[in-house]
């Protein structure tokens, strides 16, 4: 793995299976592995942001140890807060009092770090890049994160925003188009993972006023695959490196077992150096 003026970082998300992404990026730092590009979706936002700070271990800190402590996943928070997790813990108490985020390196880092949302409105990929704005940080990395069905709608910029994953769940053409063509793509799954193409059905009651929203939805297993049909020819040909969990693994998008996150944290580590000798 050579990192060049053109290489591109890319992040899937995946909940918390995105600790696998806190071991590699926690391996690439510990070797001062530094990408020109980075882009991240969802949990892969989130990891990137700390990646981008250079504040090694705050991911695998904020997933795995702050999780056991206070438990900030589970249905009393959808009764109670509207939403399957904590954000006042996760996007606020977090980076501002208990692991707080380093805003200033990230305002003067050459890296290039975007993060992908889904517009409400036209159901389409958004490309988001900010260093100087705390609060539109966490705005976009919010949105990025904000399931559909679990989580409320987000606003960047005013605009209504969900999941990047909705929309662009593996943004390799996004580095491609912006001139990043020597990439590596982290994913959260094994070879092979494939999701059902069963059509989704949406009950009336989510998202009316967004019927572009709701389309894109319906279609997100189906373009995924495509997607990851893609990264294995590139792979297979040569012209990206992809970094993934080397089995089908137990943890789920809203695991809390810690032994389990900490195995599959330790697998991404583990991997990563696999790729630097």
């Amino acid at each position: 793995m050579k990192i060049t003026s053109n290489s591109g970082l890319i992040l899937e998300g995946g909940g918390m299976r995105g600790v696998f992404t806190c071991g590699v990026l926690d391996c690439f730092m510990d070797n001062e592995i530094r990408f020109p590009y980075s882009i991240g979706v969802s949990a892969g936002a989130c990891n990137g942001l700390s990646y981008v700070s250079r504040q090694r271990g705050r991911a695998k800190f904020s997933n795995i140890d702050l999780l056991e402590k206070y438990n900030y996943i589970g249905i009393k928070y959808l009764i109670t807060k509207g939403n399957i997790m904590d954000f006042d813990l996760l996007f606020d108490t977090f980076p501002n009092e208990i692991i707080p985020y380093d805003y200033e390196v990230l305002s003067k880092s050459e890296q290039r770090f975007e993060m992908v949302t889904t517009s409400c409105k036209t159901g389409e990929a958004c490309y988001f890049e900010e260093k100087n704005n705390p609060d539109r940080v966490i705005d976009i990395v919010k949105a990025s994160s904000s399931l559909p069905f679990v989580c409320p709608i987000s606003y960047v910029d005013g605009e209504p925003m969900l999941d990047g994953g909705i929309a662009d769940s593996i943004p390799i053409m996004r580095a491609r188009e912006l001139g990043f063509d020597n990439n590596v793509v982290v994913l959260t799954r094994n070879k092979g993972y494939r999701k059902s193409e069963r059509e989704m059905k949406i009950v009336n009651l989510f998202y009316r006023k967004y019927p572009a929203l709701r389309r894109a939805i319906m279609m997100r297993n189906k373009i995924y695959n495509e997607q990851i049909e893609m990264v294995e020819k590139m792979e297979d040909a040569g012209e990206i490196v992809v970094i993934r969990p080397e089995r089908p693994i137990e943890v789920g998008r809203m695991e809390r077992d810690a032994k389990k996150l900490l195995a599959l944290y330790e697998e991404g580590y583990a991997l990563a150096e696999q790729c630097l000798r």
